[in-house]
């Protein structure tokens, strides 16, 4: 799954960090090498997507001690920005899949590729 999440996500140059968290047991699965995600940002991603997507869209996100602007939330994913940087993330039926850019990247091929991995994932039941 390591491998996966680097050469897919990480391989396009915009993703900065990124982490697959086990939706059931909202835990940690595995992260990119030096990308720690406290048990406190696993539970707000989660409870992003367990309550309304309007109240996430309206609310924002407090991930990773700062404050982050809802640019999407629906039933699959969360796109938030905060300044030139941003989260987002993709739900699959096992996963929340959260990639991360920073400046210079391009938010769009962040997305996309997340996206196709989070469809890839569903496709194989995950």
């Amino acid at each position: 799954m390591l491998n996966l999440l680097l050469d897919t996500l990480l391989g396009t140059k915009h993703v900065d960090s990124a982490a697959l968290i086990k939706l059931q047991e909202r835990s940690l699965c595995v992260t990119s090498p030096g990308f720690s995600v406290m048990p406190s940002d696993v539970r707000t991603l989660v409870n992003g997507f367990a309550k309304n997507p309007l109240i996430t869209r309206r609310e924002g996100l407090y991930f990773k001690e700062k404050d982050y602007k809802c640019v999407r939330a629906d039933e699959y994913s969360l796109y938030a920005k905060n300044e030139n940087t941003g989260v987002v993330v993709v739900k699959t039926q096992l996963y929340l899949l959260v990639a991360t850019y920073t400046a210079g990247m391009y938010p769009s091929v962040c997305v996309e590729a997340t996206e196709k991995l989070g469809d890839y994932l569903r496709k194989k039941g995950n």
